[in-house]
């Protein structure tokens, strides 16, 4: 047995070949290794007598906790070989896949699939249905978020590795310096930003230049639906009521200055978390590791606090970030790697992952006692997990993303992002993405409609 991991150069398509990707598995006859098993229909599968077979699977991945997940399911079961493939993060691995989906050879049995990508690669018929092998039984095992993203019309296309619920990382040394209250609204969020710059120029509430994800997990939170997907037809409306509700209040904290001119995950970025001149992040709750790892020097000086309110009273919560494990279509093994996706999904692979730092999307782990008291010397002791699992147990049900998600968000800052460079306001640069993606999706043979 053998467990491997490397990085291989990505090259070849670009994101622009997507869209034309998906629409040319739609409607496609079966070659034999769709949704019943490239090895034979999946009814009545006796998982254990496959894993007694095993077999070799190939795992395109680029969490690290998966490579204590595949050791442990390799020492349990003999005759299993996994080889475990880093071929790059989130957009270089989805080119690498498209590259082997329109190759017909060369890609994985399992993939990390980022939520928000996932359509894509359901629309194409590129992952296995997973329901024959009884995914459609846990629907209660995961929360609302996770489990709304990986299943569409009818079927499940991938489970759960982790989630990314939104809540409020603030510097509570700074907040505590300075006298401010945690808000627990949008506008007290924007009125603690007025304070902190008038008693510490040159601190910000928070940081932003344009940010897909962000941009579109609070138009979620405030009850938008804006992409509404139904196979290949589609509407964009990045004008609903919760497009304008964010649209509305980010123009004013842009428009004062109230946000760092800062990209995320620059070092500029981490500098203003460690010295506190970025004093907040509303943000998935994978957030607690990376601060942890990243910002080591500012241990003791940040805490957590449930997402603001865009309503006083309410708990509204959306997701930001998180992925999952599919089964390629073209997967030999597919029952095999549905074996695997069970174990590191809601098996014991599970508390392997959290004991590495994931953050489950799992509600039996998120609701146990010796999750949520855990108590996180970074964050002064906090019992940071009872904050983070309540976000996401309150994810607004409903959305939905693009088939080209992935794509719309690459062309962000070509619009939306002249917000905060211009005098352009975010609603006209909303209005202007929504134009990119309706032209986009039209040119590949979409059928998109717009308000």
């Amino acid at each position: 047995m053998s467990l491997t991991r490397s990085r291989r150069a990505v090259a070849g398509t670009a994101l622009l070949t997507t869209a034309a990707l998906v629409l040319a598995g739609c409607g496609s006859g079966d070659d034999g290794a769709g949704s019943d098993g490239g090895s034979g229909s999946a009814a009545g599968t006796d998982l254990d007598a496959v894993l007694e077979k095993g077999g070799t699977l190939t795992i395109w991945a680029w969490d690290p906790t998966l490579e204590s997940v595949s050791q442990d399911f390799m020492d349990l079961h003999e005759n299993v070989e996994i080889d475990l493939v880093n071929v790059g993060t989130g957009n270089d691995q989805y080119t690498s896949l498209q590259n082997a989906i329109a190759a017909g050879s060369g890609g994985p049995d399992i993939a990390q699939v980022e939520f928000y990508a996932l359509s894509q690669f359901v629309l194409g018929e590129a992952l296995a249905d997973l329901t024959p092998y009884g995914a459609g039984e846990l629907d209660s095992t995961f929360t609302p978020g996770p489990w709304g993203a990986v299943s569409q019309g009818g079927g499940v296309y991938a489970l759960p590795t982790d989630s990314g619920p939104m809540a409020l990382f603030y510097n509570k040394r700074v907040f505590d310096e300075h006298g401010l209250q945690v808000p627990t609204t949008w506008e007290e969020f924007r009125d603690v930003g007025r304070q902190l710059q008038a008693v510490a120029p040159g601190s910000y509430i928070t940081n932003d230049t344009g940010d897909a994800g962000f941009t579109t997990s609070l138009i979620w939170q405030a009850g938008g639906h804006p992409f509404q997907v139904e196979g290949t037809d589609i509407t964009v409306d990045l004008a609903d009521e919760g497009s304008e509700t964010f649209a509305g209040f980010w123009d004013t904290m842009v428009e004062e200055d109230l946000v760092a001119p800062i990209t995320s995950w620059s070092d500029e970025w981490y500098q203003g978390l460690g010295d506190g001149s970025i004093a907040t992040l509303v943000i998935g709750a994978w957030m607690r590791g990376n601060l942890e790892s990243s910002v080591p020097a500012a241990a003791g000086d940040w805490a957590v606090a449930p997402m603001p309110q865009w309503e006083e009273g309410t708990s509204d919560t959306a997701e930001n970030g998180g992925s999952s494990l599919a089964v390629m279509s073209a997967s030999e093994n597919q029952e095999l790697a549905y074996a695997f996706l069970e174990y590191a999904t809601v098996g014991d692979g599970v508390q392997t992952r959290i004991d590495e730092g994931a953050f489950p999307a799992t509600t039996e782990h998120l609701q146990a006692e010796d999750f949520t008291s855990v108590e996180f010397e970074y964050f002064g002791g906090q019992q940071v997990n009872e904050v983070l699992a309540e976000s996401a147990g309150n994810v607004v049900e409903g959305w939905q993303y693009l088939p080209y998600q992935v794509y719309a968000n690459s062309i962000f800052n070509d619009s939306v992002g002249q917000a905060y460079v211009s005098g352009t306001t975010i609603a006209e640069g909303l209005a202007a993405w929504q134009d990119a993606i309706v032209s986009y999706g039209d040119d590949q043979g979409f059928t998109v409609s717009a308000p």
